[in-house]
């Protein structure tokens, strides 16, 4: 069908293709998710409905895209890993953040009275992306081990803050003085001595944020051959050969996305997933 006049609007788009063979990180924020949290009276320092919440929208993201080979996630926020030889969306910049913020976005919705079912939303929540390209596996453990350090300072903070407040009797204003130029082992004396909290014992989700990967389904082995079933109404000297062999083909093993909430900075986590940063 031949253009019309108005076509050469077009012509004003412009092309914003990413650099091939290089890895992608989409990373995904809550849009004023402070005031969306207290909305809907989120527990504080953390709620686990919450977070459970997100890792759910996050597996859903995964589930439809092949190309994301990992995800960490902490509070309002989840980091994707594209393989380095992703073509999604040809590598268009625009249509892949808007697209996975928009699928993730409807998820979390979709999902919400699953996990809050006394709760309704009272207005619909919102989230902003961006996609930086990195060139090496180094600058991706970088980047990964960057999310897991700050979910690590932020919850330090945010559970010593809130004992302070829920447990210690102090105003938000007094809890920010307090811990005004303090240093982690400051913080995790106030937990012990005021309130007899040991941090380290605390749920390593709250700690170490939620990791998501992809793991091989064990399976039982298939038989890679089979017999085929012996040829019917032939004379005895023509069914005394022995059977055809047909061959089958193995099957390409089946993974299944799951949740970790473990150590992504050390090299154990990295060594025993090559596939994470592999160029294929």
């Amino acid at each position: 069908m031949a253009g019309s006049k108005y076509a050469y609007v077009r012509n004003f788009e412009l092309p914003d293709p990413l650099l091939p063979g290089t890895f992608m990180v989409f990373r995904l924020d809550g849009h004023s998710f402070h005031r969306f949290s207290d909305e809907h009276g989120f527990t504080k320092p953390n709620d686990i409905r919450a977070l459970e919440l997100m890792d759910h929208a996050a597996k859903d993201l995964m589930e439809q895209h092949s190309d994301i080979v990992l995800a960490f996630g902490e509070s309002d926020e989840f980091s994707f890993l594209l393989r380095k030889s992703a073509a999604l969306y040809n590598r268009r910049q625009s249509k892949i953040i808007s697209t996975l913020t928009s699928q993730f976005t409807s998820s979390y919705v979709f999902r919400w009275s699953s996990y809050f079912p006394d709760c309704p939303l009272k207005y619909p929540p919102s989230f902003d992306g961006r996609l930086v390209l990195y060139p090496s596996a180094r600058e991706i453990r970088d980047y990964y081990s960057w999310r897991q350090t700050d979910t690590h300072i932020n919850n330090l903070y945010n559970t010593t803050f809130w004992a302070l407040v829920q447990q210690g009797g102090e105003s938000t204003t007094q809890a920010h003085a307090t811990l005004k130029g303090t240093v982690s082992k400051q913080k995790h004396e106030i937990l012990f001595s005021r309130f007899q909290v040991n941090y380290n014992a605390l749920d390593a989700r709250f700690r170490k944020g939620s990791t998501l990967v992809r793991e091989e389904i064990s399976e039982q082995s298939l038989p890679t051959t089979e017999e085929l079933p012996p040829t019917q109404d032939l004379p005895p000297s023509e069914t005394a050969a022995p059977s055809p062999i047909r061959m089958r083909g193995r099957k390409k093993p089946r993974t299944t996305i799951v949740v970790l909430h473990c150590d992504i900075i050390k090299d154990d986590f990295w060594d025993t997933r090559p596939e994470i940063l592999s160029d294929d």
